[in-house]
């Protein structure tokens, strides 16, 4: 029952972050070092449960990135952003080929969380300051192949736990001179490969080194998932509706707020 309401609480902070630029690693680190779920399953739950929240994304948006049952200059326009998406996540894809071992060793701790939810919450005020009279970028199919590639690189950023993928591609995508919606938008479509390339090297890694899953493990991941897409596709819904006439300055408050709590309770 324990392992289950772990499995429940997990799938909740997840859904609820994963598209949130907050930081959903930084918050699964942080809650999984308070309730002591550490160790090699715990990693491979993280992760796997964010493919709820990939599915959410599918499905809320599918009439816009699934090419089906479209013209010919529909279908068009899609795949042409589809390749445009594939361009953004080569970057994250290589560098976290090269050294994701060595980053979840090495930097999934509480206190480089901290430090990177501050560094992004002042980023999130700044660039509302910064991009208020540059936008050029209206519609996600305007997005140019070059602004893609350098999406990407910024995204890799979001390697740092904590940091937050979506806050990365939002801060990114408006930086080259997309709107908030826009932005926002592509971070959606952004997280699809992103997320499955993670949770594919998740799993890959847990059973290459020797690990098993218990039936008691698959009913916690199962319970994950399930959760993890209902709470995704709920704050999906909801900040697509938020950015629409209000800014990110409440996320980077929160993100300062939490890391300065975090900070405290470490020292």
């Amino acid at each position: 029952m324990n392992e289950l309401i772990t499995a429940l609480l997990l799938g909740i902070v997840e859904g609820i972050t994963e598209f949130l630029p907050i930081s959903s690693t930084g918050h699964l680190i942080l809650l999984n070092k308070l309730i002591s779920f550490t160790g090699a399953f715990p990693t491979l739950f993280d992760i796997v449960i964010q493919s709820g929240a990939i599915l959410a994304v599918l499905l809320y948006f599918r009439k816009k990135i699934i090419p089906l049952q479209k013209n010919s200059e529909e279908r068009r326009k899609t795949i042409d952003v589809w390749k445009k998406i594939l361009i953004s996540v080569l970057p994250a894809l290589i560098i976290g080929g090269l050294f994701g071992a060595w980053i979840q060793e090495t930097l999934f701790t509480p206190m480089i969380v901290a430090i990177a939810l501050l560094v992004g919450g002042l980023f999130l005020l700044f660039i509302e300051k910064y991009v208020e009279n540059k936008k050029k970028i209206t519609d996600i199919m305007q997005v140019g192949y070059a602004t893609a590639f350098f999406i990407g690189l910024i995204q890799c950023f979001a390697l740092i736990p904590g940091t937050s993928r979506a806050a990365a591609t939002i801060i990114g995508a408006m930086l080259l001179g997309a709107d908030r919606k826009t932005a926002t938008e592509y971070s959606f479509f952004l997280a699809i490969p992103t997320l499955l390339a993670a949770s594919g090297y998740s799993l890959f890694t847990y059973f290459m080194n020797g690990n098993g899953i218990t039936s008691l493990q698959f009913s916690s991941l199962a319970l994950g998932f399930v959760v993890s897409f209902i709470t995704a596709w709920l704050a999906i819904a909801w900040l697509m509706k938020y950015v629409e006439t209000h800014d990110f300055r409440l996320f980077g408050y929160y993100r300062i707020i939490l890391a300065i709590i975090v900070l405290v309770l470490l020292f």
